[in-house]
């Protein structure tokens, strides 16, 4: 997300699987920040995983870290698809995903 969010005239589409917002340095900026920005064109789908790394933690809890950035992104009215899972850090449901993520992201303008 961040290659798009910096760069959206080159990265309009985003997937984001198991998305490590919560291992960012200096913490996660992207709640706090998507409000105060113009609207980017950005098309994004994100997964998340309710056990995924420090779910039960009030600090750096992954799954609680990509619902934030979610939520704001939604509030901000950015074209996102959010898919929630129960497991934890793997890849099995993005590999699941993966045919929908990609045909949901590669979509017609407009859908």
């Amino acid at each position: 997300m961040t290659a798009a969010w910096l760069r959206p005239d080159t990265f309009r589409r985003v997937v984001g699987f198991l998305s490590s917002f919560a291992q960012m340095p200096g913490g996660n900026p992207y709640p706090a920040t998507i409000p105060l920005v113009p609207r980017r064109p950005l098309r994004i789908f994100l997964q998340a995983g309710h056990r995924d790394l420090r779910w039960n933690e009030p600090h750096h809890n992954w799954f609680a870290e990509n619902l934030r950035v979610a939520a704001a992104l939604a509030e901000a009215g950015y074209d996102l698809r959010l898919v929630l899972g129960d497991g934890g850090h793997t890849p099995n449901h993005a590999g699941v995903l993966l045919p929908d993520a990609l045909r949901w992201i590669w979509r017609p303008t407009g859908d």
